[in-house]
């Protein structure tokens, strides 16, 4: 039982609680049910998860005031699942630092592929720190460790990415002055119905270059190739 990821589903429709339990323990999950984000709260304090699915349309606050408390929290990840449908309101959870979004109604068997991606993303940044390779890259005045999720400035400045943004930057660290496509930098996410109107690598692009441009409307490191994807111009130095 203890080798079981462990997923904490905010939500304040008892019925989607239900099912969302259901469907996540049918695939080998623990899932604890919260109906509100006191709850939750406190629930994380006591016992950090490896996921949690946040409801935007929580009783006692709004979900997007979690989310933005939550991914501080490198500990675990972020998927938000919204009645919502609007482009602007998914792009701003990501921005707010979410790694996944959900809109409802859902097919389970998304839920499950979206919930199965964001737990293997931050296997394989576990793995990657824990493996004999190197994990730390050296560009320009940062050092990215992969192992911890944070971006250290020769400064002292540092800086600290969600998984998803860690995993795109590690993909672009891997293969610096090569232009890679979204398709690429999307890797295991290709398959989703949505994918050529989503705007998820944009966001994180976006993110990432708010933590290591001097400008980031001018960028210098991730370059934008417009209609081919983006570019990693700095040198990586693997320490």
């Amino acid at each position: 039982m203890s080798g079981k990821k462990r997923i904490y589903v905010i939500e304040d429709e008892p019925d989607i609680r239900a099912l969302l339990r259901q469907v996540l323990e049918g695939y080998g999950y623990r899932v604890t049910p919260l109906a509100n984000g006191r709850d939750a709260r406190q629930a994380i304090r006591r016992e950090p998860p490896d996921l949690c699915l946040v409801d935007l349309g929580l009783p006692d606050m709004d979900g997007l005031t979690l989310v933005r408390e939550l991914w501080e929290d490198v500990r675990f990840g972020v998927i938000i699942l919204t009645g919502r449908g609007g482009v602007s309101d998914r792009v701003l959870g990501l921005e707010l630092g979410a790694d996944d979004y959900i809109v409802k109604p859902f097919d389970p068997r998304e839920l499950v592929a979206r919930v199965n991606s964001v737990i293997r993303r931050r296997d394989q940044l576990a793995c990657a720190a824990g493996a004999a390779l190197s994990t730390r890259a050296g560009f320009a005045e940062w050092v990215f460790d992969s192992g911890n999720l944070t971006l250290s400035a020769t400064d002292g400045r540092q800086e600290v990415l969600t998984a998803a943004e860690a995993s795109l930057l590690l993909t672009l660290l891997k293969a610096p002055k090569r232009i890679l496509s979204r398709e690429q930098l999307q890797g295991e996410d290709m398959e989703r119905d949505d994918l050529p109107f989503d705007r998820s690598i944009d966001v994180r692009i976006s993110r990432i270059r708010k933590k290591i441009e001097a400008d980031p409307k001018a960028p210098r490191l991730i370059k934008t190739v417009y209609g081919a994807g983006y570019l990693f111009a700095a040198d990586v130095c693997w320490l």
